[in-house]
């Protein structure tokens, strides 16, 4: 059966695959999926290489919500050598449905930063709509953290404005707390990013679509490396 071309390969980014369809997710009004967020924290990853930074793929932040097995667990996050990190910065979904694959209807951000002991979480929805599932996630981590880092809700997260936008929201902080980090992360230890989040208001965050679209389309219009 020929495949359609919604799901035509336009581009493998590290190990990331890109289909037709997240171009159209990116054109519209839409919810961003698993895809995009994983491709654009591969993308930060090469933007800020460093060995105490780790941005989590989604579906590593959801088995770590949902594997039901701690042995397995173990051996699962021992590869990802969270007691050396500095910072890591994991998405965060509401799906809790291990069969279903890009399900949940909502995105948010969890960050743990050493030098301050602390996972932060990061919703753009008023009232923590993530909460019950970013702590889900911080009271598996923190023990292969080698730290006793608290959890704190972050309430000058910036906010959306619509109903779609809650992925775009996790990727602009992102890459704000990324930036913060390599410049001044060391000497901000107590005040953290959270002054700079107001550049991610929502006309900065409709730009960050387009940039994104703009960045995937200059990826494929780059000339292919020969080996």
């Amino acid at each position: 059966m020929a495949k359609s071309k919604a799901d035509e390969k336009i581009l493998g980014y590290n190990d990331v695959v890109l289909r037709r369809s997240d171009l159209d997710i990116l054109n519209g009004p839409n919810y961003l999926n698993d895809r995009i967020i994983e491709f654009y924290f591969s993308y930060l990853s090469s933007s800020f290489p460093s060995d105490v930074i780790l941005l989590v793929p989604p579906s590593i932040a959801f088995w770590i919500k949902e594997c039901p097995d701690p042995a397995s667990l173990k051996d699962f996050m021992e590869p990802l050598h969270l007691s050396r990190r500095k910072l890591i910065l994991l998405p965060i979904n509401d799906n809790s449905d291990v069969c279903m694959a890009e399900g949940g209807s909502h995105w948010s951000l969890l960050a743990f930063e050493r030098n301050s002991n602390v996972f932060v979480h990061h919703d753009s929805i008023y009232g923590f709509m993530n909460e019950y599932h970013a702590k889900q996630v911080y009271e598996v981590t923190l023990p292969y953290t080698a730290s006793s880092a608290t959890y704190k809700e972050c309430p000058g997260t910036p906010k959306q404005v619509n109903g779609y936008d809650c992925g775009v929201y996790v990727l602009a902080i992102a890459r704000v707390i990324c930036q913060w980090y390599v410049s001044s992360g060391t000497q901000d230890a107590d005040t953290l990013w959270f002054s700079h989040l107001e550049q991610v208001s929502p006309s900065a965050v409709s730009t960050m679509r387009n940039e994104i679209l703009g960045l995937i389309k200059g990826l494929m219009a780059a000339p292919k490396s020969v080996a």
